[in-house]
């Protein structure tokens, strides 16, 4: 069995400096692969790790395909610094090139492993005429031309890793192969409340064991502790957050305001209401310029919400692990998180039980985070849903 360990540590308490810590003082025998969201993560780790040499898979190869070049350097044993959208795409040869290769993985926040795929039921019935799938005890299999360039390019590479999924007879759910986790030696996962996270729940399908374990500072060394959550100092953390409570926030007070499905489908009236309110959040209220701000909301709808002259300030609302935004101090949250439900349904469907809510607070703490609150500064935060305010709240009480 692969030992997993999840270090489940607020944000801000050292995760990725320990990681740094933790390669530098390996034995120069062990090698690793740390997967990041973003590029100016894969930097950093390449920067900080002194005492070995880390190398960025590219695409100067004959295919012009990085995942080409990840598996060449596993091939040849190099210490390996990549982002989750190039090993979400991990297949069979891959899984095969890892197996026994004494690697230890480190992901840098958790992965997306259990998306729904957008294709059409129409074009799924198609595939299954012509042949090209075929559906195996829900697993879909690839039994057209392998190496079909057509629009369907897609499916055929996700069918052909064997991580797609037939799901109720009326969509495709793509699951991240979890062989890529049995084949390597140590995967060490770095994240806030886990308990919340969809890996967990995808751990938790595939039945993989993890311990919680969490980090401290001691004399300027970054050390594995105990996982408490009392140890979080939450009621203080959140005392840094001037969260607004006035009339700006009777645009949702209904449990469900500002959801997905709320936003795609607001009319005008609404989704103006919501621009006005964040203008005048931004410009009257917190009286902040549009270099002091950010603020997210479903992709859809964000031009539309977008207040005049803070169009420049939008970013996704699943933002985590960047320092890019970390000296912004006026945020707006104009979403109210809960799960997909095609990818709830695949869960439950399999007897694992999703908690909505601490999904949703877990999100939203790691956007909160991209500010200068991760300095210890003091911020504004415009978060108009009762739902999440209410979420937030119940986080710092230690409740969630």
């Amino acid at each position: 069995m692969t030992e997993i360990t999840v270090i489940d540590s607020i944000m801000g308490s050292g995760k990725t400096q320990y990681a740094i810590q933790y390669m530098n003082e390996a034995q120069p025998f062990e090698k690793f692969i740390y997967i990041t969201p973003y590029l100016a993560e894969v930097e950093r780790i390449k920067d900080g790790v002194t005492d070995r040499h880390f190398i960025e898979p590219n695409n100067a190869n004959d295919e012009g395909r990085k995942m080409r070049s990840l598996k060449e350097l596993i091939v040849t044993g190099e210490n390996i610094a990549s982002t989750h959208s190039l090993f979400q795409t991990a297949d069979e040869e891959l899984i095969e090139l890892l197996t026994d290769s004494g690697y230890t993985l480190i992901l840098d926040e958790v992965m997306d492993c259990v998306e729904p795929v957008n294709v059409r039921q129409t074009d799924i019935r198609r595939l299954e005429a012509s042949g090209d799938i075929e559906v195996i005890n829900n697993r879909v299999e690839w039994k057209g031309d392998p190496n079909d360039d057509s629009r369907y390019k897609d499916i055929r590479l996700l069918a052909q890793a064997g991580n797609l999924f037939y799901h109720r007879g009326k969509f495709l759910v793509w699951a991240f192969p979890p062989s890529v986790f049995r084949a390597v030696d140590k995967v060490i996962l770095m994240t806030y409340l886990f308990k919340g996270q969809m890996q967990r729940y995808y751990f938790d399908l595939f039945r993989f064991e993890y311990g919680y374990k969490a980090v401290k500072v001691d004399g300027g060394r970054y050390e594995l502790t105990e996982h408490d959550i009392k140890n979080e100092g939450r009621k203080e953390l959140l005392g840094l957050i001037d969260l607004y409570e006035g009339k700006l926030n009777d645009v949702a007070n209904r449990k469900n305001a500002l959801s997905a499905t709320f936003l795609r489908r607001a009319n005008g009236d609404v989704l103006g209401q919501l621009q006005l309110n964040m203008y005048n959040y931004f410009q009257n209220i917190a009286e902040a310029k549009n270099a002091d701000t950010y603020f997210s909301t479903l992709k859809e709808v964000e031009n539309m919400v977008a207040p005049r002259g803070y169009k420049k300030v939008m970013i996704p609302v699943n933002a985590r692990a960047t320092n890019e935004h970390s000296e912004k101090w006026a945020i707006a949250y104009i979403f109210n998180r809960y799960a997909n439900p095609n990818t709830m349904s695949f869960f439950q469907d399999n007897g694992v039980s999703v908690n909505e809510d601490m999904l949703a607070v877990s999100d939203l703490l790691q956007w909160v985070w991209r500010s200068r609150i991760r300095n210890g500064a003091e911020i504004m935060l415009y978060l108009p849903s009762s739902r999440m305010r209410g979420l937030l709240k119940a986080w710092a009480n230690y409740e969630i």
